[in-house]
């Protein structure tokens, strides 16, 4: 998968994207939205195995913007529904409409070429800023967890559960 909106790209990860993966997964300003202020460490054998694997049903996606690789994405189909997550890993990227950009046209990509009839999708109660974006592309908000985990440091989190519909999102 490859798409391309004006200096936009959203595309399959590859084995090269492996260490720009664990540097940000290991950055804890970059995590700590998530719920990992601390960073998580990554196996770069396992993920390279994981990259490698084209039938996986879940995929990695690179975002890169003018050429240059700002941030990540995944999908996961099963039963027509598609799980999704994103992250702006390069802080000078984010709050520029980039995020609304690259999950609009991942989402049109899962509805189009991967027959998915719904995407699902969480984010933490505190990031304001996903909720906003989610909300504006057309997600419905279904459920608010309270306290459903605790985070690296032991406290608790909450979380917000979103989904959209094939036929809202083409309205």
């Amino acid at each position: 998968m490859h798409l391309k909106n004006d200096n936009l790209v959203l595309r399959y990860a590859t084995v090269d994207d492996v260490k720009v993966l664990c540097d940000w997964w290991s950055d804890g300003k970059v995590m700590a939205h998530a719920g990992f202020p601390n960073g998580i460490y990554t196996d770069a054998d396992k993920l390279a195995e994981r990259i490698k694997d084209e039938n996986s049903s879940s995929r990695i996606l690179i975002i890169e913007i003018d050429c240059n690789k700002v941030g990540e994405m995944n999908y996961e189909v099963q039963n027509n529904i598609a799980t999704i997550g994103i992250k702006i890993c390069d802080f000078a990227y984010q709050g520029k409409g980039y995020g609304t950009k690259a999950l609009s046209m991942l989402i049109e990509f899962l509805f189009k070429d991967m027959k998915a009839e719904k995407v699902v999708l969480d984010t933490n109660l505190n990031n304001k800023r996903a909720q906003h974006v989610y909300e504006k592309i057309g997600f419905r908000k279904i459920a608010i967890r309270n306290n459903c985990w605790r985070d690296e440091l032991g406290i608790l989190q909450s979380a917000v559960d979103y989904e959209l519909e094939k036929e809202e999102f083409f309205k």
